[in-house]
């Protein structure tokens, strides 16, 4: 079986009091022992993470978390450990089998201030647990199990689906051309170009072209002016690759809407007005500041890199500051306690992720209150073209 790597699973928060069953329903849920349970309160220390697929909501990592209730100094270091674990959370559950108490609020308006969509399960009703009136007011979905028998296991799956977020895909460029259009995309061929084919980003922009009805034509960077001599029809967009943004700047004349790759993917997944943030948050770095470059992929680098080599080479040129950089690449996410002291996150473009897997970094690295910029917007801000690359995305967004 093709198992969705981390990125495309939804990550569920179970979360309640000691005892309440939290690890009981996470093995109602998989209908499978999968989880350990005893009466003993305070028996899962650290959030667990148990992947599996279940329906209706396909393949997702469901988080067993400490009880929120723990207690003396190890207590509390398991429940901000439970509380670190909603970092990566799409939707949580909240666990309960009497009525509200301080906890519950608490874990409540974490839910809320982290913008986690939640919902109430009411445990334990075949011991005639009946408390689901006390928490009308939190206006959230209720719904009343019992984990042991698995009553109503099938109805909390469902009301769970209503309540997690369904990231819908964009597409790359199509809404910024119609039909019968001529798009120029640039593809430089240099020695980290893969031999003998394009790049994920550069075949989803043909494919995305040929499916609007309009007109792709591909060229590399160094026939680009003789290219654009010879066609003798309009053109009406021309997107290269970020890298050689300061070459091909020059050539496309004013009048023709110009971008980058990069941004494109990164426009179609992320959010714009937080990488425009992170641009932002540049001139606030200072010299010995941590900063995070991440990406989504695992490739070998080259002398050359465009993540641990030219970017850092390109922000020391034009900050004129001495940074610390982290490197991280694949498509795990790094852990919290590596981001938690950088001062800016530098991600790549994503084409290996969809846009909810793209958009659950995004989520993360704004709970961490770290700001974020993709390569494509700093490569161009750095080199002084990011409000003409930004012009077509932003004019066609209004």
């Amino acid at each position: 079986m093709n198992v969705p790597h981390a990125g495309f699973r939804k990550y569920i928060a179970i979360v309640g009091r000691r005892n309440v069953g939290k690890s009981s329903l996470i093995n109602a849920i998989a209908n499978q022992d999968v989880a350990i349970v005893s009466d003993v309160p305070g028996t899962t220390t650290d959030p667990v993470y148990k992947t599996l697929e279940i329906h209706p909501l396909g393949p997702v990592t469901l988080i067993d978390t400490p009880g929120l209730d723990d207690e003396g100094f190890l207590g509390e270091k398991r429940v901000e450990r439970a509380k670190r674990s909603l970092y990566r959370a799409d939707a949580a559950i909240l666990v309960v089998d009497d009525v509200p108490s301080e906890h519950e609020r608490f874990a409540v308006e974490m839910f809320r201030q982290l913008e986690i969509p939640f919902l109430i399960a009411v445990n334990k009703v075949d011991l005639g647990k009946r408390v689901k009136d006390a928490y009308i007011d939190f206006k959230v979905p209720i719904v009343e199990v019992s984990a042991k028998t698995r009553q109503n296991i099938d109805s909390l799956l469902h009301a769970l689906a209503s309540v997690v977020p369904d990231e819908e895909s964009r597409p790359m460029l199509a809404h910024l051309i119609g039909q019968y259009r001529t798009v120029v995309l640039v593809v430089p061929i240099d020695t980290a170009a893969p031999k003998g084919r394009l790049i994920m980003p550069q075949v989803e922009a043909i494919r995305e072209t040929i499916d609007h009805a309009a007109t792709a034509v591909v060229t590399r960077d160094t026939e680009l002016a003789r290219a654009l001599e010879k066609l003798d029809f309009k053109v009406d967009l021309v997107v290269t690759d970020s890298q050689a943004i300061m070459r091909v700047e020059k050539i496309v004349p004013r009048d023709i809407p110009l971008t980058t790759f990069s941004i494109l993917e990164s426009v179609s997944k992320g959010d714009v007005d937080q990488f425009l943030s992170g641009i932002g948050a540049l001139k606030n770095l200072k010299d010995n500041d941590t900063v995070a470059i991440v990406e989504a992929c695992s490739h070998v680098p080259t002398c050359d890199d465009i993540g641990r080599v030219k970017i850092p080479r390109w922000i020391s040129e034009k900050l004129k500051v001495q940074l610390n950089y982290r490197f991280f690449a694949g498509k795990e996410f790094p852990e919290l306690e590596q981001l938690s002291s950088c001062k800016l996150m530098i991600h790549c473009g994503g084409c290996v992720l969809n846009r909810a897997a793209f958009m659950r970094r995004m989520r993360m690295a704004s709970r961490l209150n770290i700001p974020v910029v993709n390569y494509g917007m700093l490569i161009s801000y750095l080199h002084g073209v990011l409000d003409r690359v930004l012009e077509p995305i932003l004019r066609k967004r209004g």
